[in-house]
Protein backbone atom coordinates (compact mmCIF):
# COMPACT_ATOMS: atom_id res chain seq x y z
CA UNK A 1 0.00 0.00 0.00
CA UNK A 2 1.41 3.44 -0.65
CA UNK A 3 1.07 6.55 1.01
CA UNK A 4 -2.20 9.12 0.01
CA UNK A 5 0.39 11.63 -0.97
CA UNK A 6 1.98 8.70 -3.72
CA UNK A 7 -1.58 7.39 -4.59
CA UNK A 8 -2.89 10.63 -5.23
CA UNK A 9 0.47 11.83 -7.58
CA UNK A 10 -0.16 8.33 -9.74
CA UNK A 11 -3.81 9.34 -10.43
CA UNK A 12 -2.83 13.48 -11.22
CA UNK A 13 0.38 11.86 -13.71
CA UNK A 14 -2.49 9.73 -15.18
CA UNK A 15 -5.24 12.78 -15.52
CA UNK A 16 -2.12 14.73 -17.29
CA UNK A 17 -1.49 11.76 -19.54
CA UNK A 18 -5.09 11.15 -20.40
CA UNK A 19 -5.73 15.34 -20.73
CA UNK A 20 -8.50 14.66 -18.50
CA UNK A 21 -10.04 18.35 -16.68
CA UNK A 22 -10.51 16.67 -13.25
CA UNK A 23 -7.65 15.98 -10.60
CA UNK A 24 -7.07 11.85 -11.33
CA UNK A 25 -7.63 8.79 -12.08
CA UNK A 26 -7.64 5.69 -9.92
CA UNK A 27 -7.79 1.97 -10.20
CA UNK A 28 -10.19 0.00 -8.50
CA UNK A 29 -7.73 -1.09 -5.70
CA UNK A 30 -5.99 2.73 -5.40
CA UNK A 31 -9.35 3.79 -4.98
CA UNK A 32 -9.81 1.18 -1.77
CA UNK A 33 -6.67 2.30 -0.59
CA UNK A 34 -7.30 6.31 -0.79
CA UNK A 35 -10.37 5.50 1.13
CA UNK A 36 -8.93 3.59 3.85
CA UNK A 37 -6.11 6.53 4.24
CA UNK A 38 -8.17 9.28 3.78
CA UNK A 39 -11.16 8.95 5.97
CA UNK A 40 -13.14 12.14 4.82
CA UNK A 41 -12.78 10.78 0.99
CA UNK A 42 -16.64 9.54 -0.52
CA UNK A 43 -16.90 7.14 -3.04
CA UNK A 44 -20.27 8.60 -5.76
CA UNK A 45 -21.91 5.04 -7.06
CA UNK A 46 -23.15 6.90 -10.26
CA UNK A 47 -24.84 4.09 -11.28
CA UNK A 48 -29.13 3.52 -12.05
CA UNK A 49 -31.17 2.00 -9.31
CA UNK A 50 -31.32 -1.10 -11.31
CA UNK A 51 -27.52 -1.63 -11.88
CA UNK A 52 -27.45 -1.03 -8.06
CA UNK A 53 -30.51 -3.78 -7.04
CA UNK A 54 -29.45 -6.35 -9.97
CA UNK A 55 -25.45 -5.92 -9.87
CA UNK A 56 -24.45 -4.66 -6.37
CA UNK A 57 -23.39 -2.39 -4.01
CA UNK A 58 -20.32 -0.36 -2.48
CA UNK A 59 -20.84 -0.58 0.79
CA UNK A 60 -21.08 3.36 2.18
CA UNK A 61 -21.15 4.61 -1.36
CA UNK A 62 -23.04 7.38 -1.66
CA UNK A 63 -25.59 6.70 -4.58
CA UNK A 64 -26.98 9.46 -7.42
CA UNK A 65 -27.94 7.75 -10.99
CA UNK A 66 -26.26 9.79 -13.18
CA UNK A 67 -28.44 8.61 -15.81
CA UNK A 68 -31.92 6.52 -14.99
CA UNK A 69 -32.75 2.92 -16.28
CA UNK A 70 -34.48 2.30 -18.64
CA UNK A 71 -34.82 5.24 -20.31
CA UNK A 72 -30.97 5.98 -19.59
CA UNK A 73 -32.05 9.75 -19.67
CA UNK A 74 -29.45 12.34 -17.61
CA UNK A 75 -30.76 13.00 -13.81
CA UNK A 76 -30.95 16.83 -14.22
CA UNK A 77 -31.09 17.06 -10.54
CA UNK A 78 -27.67 15.24 -10.42
CA UNK A 79 -25.88 18.64 -9.37
CA UNK A 80 -28.30 19.37 -6.90
CA UNK A 81 -28.18 16.00 -5.33
CA UNK A 82 -24.59 16.09 -5.24
CA UNK A 83 -24.26 19.31 -3.25
CA UNK A 84 -26.59 17.88 -1.15
CA UNK A 85 -24.31 14.91 -0.07
CA UNK A 86 -21.09 15.50 -0.69
CA UNK A 87 -19.34 18.72 0.59
CA UNK A 88 -17.40 20.51 -2.66
CA UNK A 89 -13.80 20.11 -0.63
CA UNK A 90 -14.22 16.39 0.30
CA UNK A 91 -11.69 14.46 -2.19
CA UNK A 92 -14.66 12.54 -4.62
CA UNK A 93 -14.39 9.45 -6.36
CA UNK A 94 -16.77 8.67 -8.70
CA UNK A 95 -17.58 4.70 -9.91
CA UNK A 96 -20.02 3.39 -12.38
CA UNK A 97 -20.20 -0.15 -14.52
CA UNK A 98 -17.26 1.00 -16.97
CA UNK A 99 -15.78 4.47 -15.87
CA UNK A 100 -17.66 6.03 -18.52
CA UNK A 101 -20.51 7.78 -16.46
CA UNK A 102 -18.20 8.65 -13.97
CA UNK A 103 -15.36 10.63 -16.29
CA UNK A 104 -18.62 12.43 -17.19
CA UNK A 105 -19.76 12.95 -13.57
CA UNK A 106 -16.23 14.02 -12.65
CA UNK A 107 -16.25 16.65 -15.61
CA UNK A 108 -19.35 17.94 -14.34
CA UNK A 109 -18.55 17.85 -10.56
CA UNK A 110 -14.92 19.65 -11.28
CA UNK A 111 -16.60 22.28 -13.67
CA UNK A 112 -19.02 23.08 -10.55
CA UNK A 113 -16.60 23.24 -7.87
CA UNK A 114 -15.60 20.33 -6.80
CA UNK A 115 -11.46 20.70 -6.79
CA UNK A 116 -10.84 17.21 -5.91
CA UNK A 117 -12.44 14.85 -8.01
CA UNK A 118 -10.87 11.22 -9.07
CA UNK A 119 -12.59 8.60 -11.68
CA UNK A 120 -12.23 5.54 -10.86
CA UNK A 121 -10.99 3.56 -13.74
CA UNK A 122 -12.17 -0.19 -14.78
CA UNK A 123 -15.82 0.74 -12.94
CA UNK A 124 -17.97 -1.92 -10.95
CA UNK A 125 -17.75 -4.60 -13.59
CA UNK A 126 -15.02 -3.64 -15.38
CA UNK A 127 -14.69 -4.38 -19.57
CA UNK A 128 -16.29 -7.11 -21.42
CA UNK A 129 -14.15 -10.18 -22.31
CA UNK A 130 -14.56 -12.09 -25.92
CA UNK A 131 -17.35 -13.44 -24.52
CA UNK A 132 -19.16 -9.91 -24.25
CA UNK A 133 -19.51 -10.35 -20.27
CA UNK A 134 -18.20 -8.50 -17.56
CA UNK A 135 -16.99 -9.31 -14.15
CA UNK A 136 -13.90 -11.12 -15.65
CA UNK A 137 -11.66 -8.29 -17.13
CA UNK A 138 -10.88 -5.74 -14.15
CA UNK A 139 -13.34 -3.46 -12.11
CA UNK A 140 -14.21 -3.33 -8.91
CA UNK A 141 -15.64 -6.33 -8.76
CA UNK A 142 -13.36 -8.56 -9.97
CA UNK A 143 -10.35 -6.81 -7.93
CA UNK A 144 -12.39 -8.44 -4.82
CA UNK A 145 -12.82 -5.46 -2.99
CA UNK A 146 -16.43 -4.68 -0.67
CA UNK A 147 -19.16 -4.81 -2.15
CA UNK A 148 -22.83 -6.59 -1.61
CA UNK A 149 -25.89 -7.77 -3.48
CA UNK A 150 -28.47 -4.80 -4.07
Amino acid sequence: MGTLSDLLSLAHERADNLGLPYQGALTPAESWQVMQLAPGAKLVDVRTRAELDWVGRVPGAVEIEWKSYPSMQENPNFLAQLRHQVDPEALVLFLCRSAARSDSAARLASASGYANCYNVLEGFEGDRDASNQRNRIGGWRHAGLPWYQG
